[in-house]
């Protein structure tokens, strides 16, 4: 027989004592690996993994527990979902933790979360703890939810004329920070060497412009989550007149400003009219005479005063009487042998009573 080698016997010794020696019992421990820092665009899914080994000794009730931490230390983190007893709990507002959800089975050992209909809000760092006593491990991830870039708006500054500055922009109203612009040359060639570009505010400006810079541009916006883009036309145009139209504005600002004066004038004039016709009417009313009586109701008046003074005539002997006129001597056209033979009485007239009784 050949003999063994003195490696050989120290491989065998070697193998004999691990079998010997009692397995060493693990502690609790999550196992979960990759970027701690995720970044998902919002109304997506999210998970959020967290996958745990138990050690030997770990014998207790598990109990899983998702927290969202609060950036102020001094402030106390927020519980939103837990596995214990077998049971899913849901903490705090319902419309923001019936949006998490358990992803695998928790007893298997797998406590990684689903976010559906993720939002911007959702944005915190959570912490997922395991324990099974005596064993506990945690594990901490970030998740930043971002909003997509909407479709931007590109437009120009200035009126893209030959030997001018020509400022190409392009903005999106929405879309979380931070935002980069870029622009590109579609057709015509490439971007002019001495144009300018700002990623930030999305400026492509061209200080010398031309007719070799004419054609479609294009501007993507994007972010961490998402881009969208827009296009613009360029054209050149030749340089306006540009003492013609001072001349011509200055024309226009001087005729507007005698049209102005105009209708003042003819406003005064107006007023001053009305003043004056108003002035004249006051006059005629104060210099006007009385109006005169008419004639009909003139002599009317003068009969009625005469028929009553012949009603009142004192003279001894004379009367009136309605039935005929008088005659000279107190005799009327009556016989006064008539009206004495009648018993008829003279009137006489009475001072107490003003008139002949």
């Amino acid at each position: 027989m050949k003999t063994l080698s003195t490696r050989t016997l120290q491989r065998l010794l070697l193998l004999l004592l691990l079998g010997l020696l009692p397995h060493t019992a693990e502690a609790m421990e999550v196992t979960s690996s990759g970027p701690q820092t995720v970044q998902k665009a919002q109304g997506t899914t999210v998970n959020l993994g967290c996958t745990y080994t138990a050690g030997l000794q770990d014998t207790g009730e598990l109990d899983i527990e998702w927290f969202n931490l609060s950036p102020d230390m001094t402030q106390k983190d927020r519980l939103i979902l837990s596995y214990t007893g077998g049971q899913t709990h849901r903490y705090g507002d319902p419309a923001v933790s019936s949006r998490f959800r358990f992803t695998g089975s928790p007893t298997a050992g797998d406590a990684s979360i689903a976010i559906s209909d993720a939002r911007v809000s959702d944005t915190a760092t959570y912490q997922c703890k395991v324990k099974k006593a005596p064993g506990v491990d945690t594990y901490k991830l970030t998740l930043l939810v971002m909003a997509p870039p909407s479709a931007p708006k590109c437009w120009v500054e200035g009126p893209e004329e030959k030997g001018g500055a020509v400022s190409l922009r392009c903005k999106s109203s929405v879309g979380s920070a931070p935002l980069g612009y870029t622009w590109k040359r579609e057709t015509g060639g490439t971007i002019p060497p001495d144009a300018t570009q700002n990623s930030e505010t999305g400026e492509l400006l061209i200080k010398n412009h031309s007719d070799a810079n004419v054609g479609s541009y294009m501007c993507e916006a994007k972010n961490a989550v998402g881009r969208a883009e827009c296009r613009y036309q360029l054209h050149a145009y030749n340089p306006t007149d540009k003492v013609g139209v001072i001349v011509g504005a200055v024309i226009g600002a001087i005729l507007l400003l005698l049209l102005l004066l105009l209708l003042i004038w003819l406003i005064i004039c107006c007023c001053h009219k009305r003043r004056y016709v108003k002035e004249v009417a006051n006059d005629i009313r104060e210099d006007a005479p009385a109006p005169e009586s008419r004639p009909t109701s003139r002599h009317s008046s003068r009969h009625s005063s005469l028929r009553s003074a012949l009603g009142y005539r004192t003279h001894t002997g004379v009367y009136y009487s309605p039935a005929g006129s008088q005659q000279p001597g107190g005799q009327s056209l009556r016989s006064n042998s008539t009206s004495t033979a009648g018993g008829a009485k003279p009137l006489q007239y009475d001072h107490r009573y003003g008139y002949p009784v």
